[in-house]
């Protein structure tokens, strides 16, 4: 399984890059996942749900499942969040692992950076940056791509992602 990260500062762009290369590596016939890191609480959830009941009640795990999905929430209540290795054992093996965030992890990455976004870059301070994705020219020393061209970082992410 091969596993490639997104950083960036907020309004960079990740999310979005993230959407079109799942689109663009699932149209190569490819089985991707992706892995999403918040610094904020969330909740998927909603009060008054029978699921939120359940978790409120007191569940560590809670699985619902339909004929279209299924989901398993666990509730780390005082445990320390999870390491990115051990939620990425808990994946079901796939082509690519697409993992959102995380940027301190060890994990080889692209960077999105957007110059109106005034934040600086990640890159020269951190190795395991590997390409900066831009709509703009910042003078980095990894190979700078076009943020618009998904073909060209999808190929690039594969050619330079590690399996794990």
């Amino acid at each position: 399984m091969k596993i490639y990260g997104v950083i960036g500062y907020k309004n960079a762009g990740k999310t979005t890059l993230v959407e079109r290369l799942v689109t663009e590596f699932t149209g190569r016939g490819l089985r991707v996942s992706t892995v999403k890191h918040a610094h904020h609480s969330f909740d998927l959830d909603q009060p008054g749900k029978d699921t939120y009941r359940h978790r409120a009640a007191g569940a560590e795990q809670v699985m619902m499942s339909t004929a279209t999905r299924w989901v398993l929430m666990n509730e780390l209540r005082a445990a320390p969040e999870p390491e990115l290795g051990d939620l990425l054992a808990k994946l079901t093996p796939v082509d690519l692992v697409l993992v959102e965030g995380y940027k301190r992890d060890t994990h080889r990455k692209v960077e999105v950076w957007r110059k109106e976004t005034g934040h600086p870059l990640i890159a020269p301070s951190d190795a395991t940056v590997r390409a900066v994705a831009s709509d703009s020219k910042p003078e980095v020393a990894p190979p700078l791509l076009d943020l618009n061209n998904i073909a060209a970082i999808a190929d690039f992410i594969w050619d330079d992602a590690l399996d794990v």
